[in-house]
């Protein structure tokens, strides 16, 4: 009797290796491992990861900081100019436009400080 709940229960333990299963957490990291090299591998060529920034630290933290800051100023307009194309208010209608009318400005003085020599 005790050799017969043995071999079934190796049979129920082997049944799902041999199905592909197997345990979950070492397949999800099989599959994780093939999306990564899938994302490598463009055109049948290998590619690797972006060469490192050559710019000292203080400049890369510069053009950072003004590319988050041009971001940031085309949504505040892209919002104020949503803004008047909905608002009848007067009031809101006039800081919508400010809005516009100086981040505007901004990012002209941002994108001339990214701009070559």
């Amino acid at each position: 009797m005790r050799l017969t709940a043995v071999v079934l229960c190796a049979l129920a333990l082997g049944l799902p290796a041999c199905k592909g299963g197997g345990d979950p957490v070492e397949q999800a990291l099989r599959d994780a491992s093939a999306e990564r090299q899938a994302a490598l591998v463009k055109d049948g060529a290998v590619s690797g990861p972006a060469a490192p920034d050559a710019r000292p630290a203080s400049e890369q933290a510069d053009a950072a900081f003004v590319a988050g800051m041009i971001e940031q100023h085309r949504a505040a307009m892209a919002l104020a100019v949503d803004t008047l194309a909905r608002s009848q208010n007067p009031e809101i209608r006039h800081l919508a436009q400010a809005e516009i009318d100086v981040r505007s400005k901004q990012v002209a003085e941002l994108q001339a400080w990214t701009a070559p020599d």
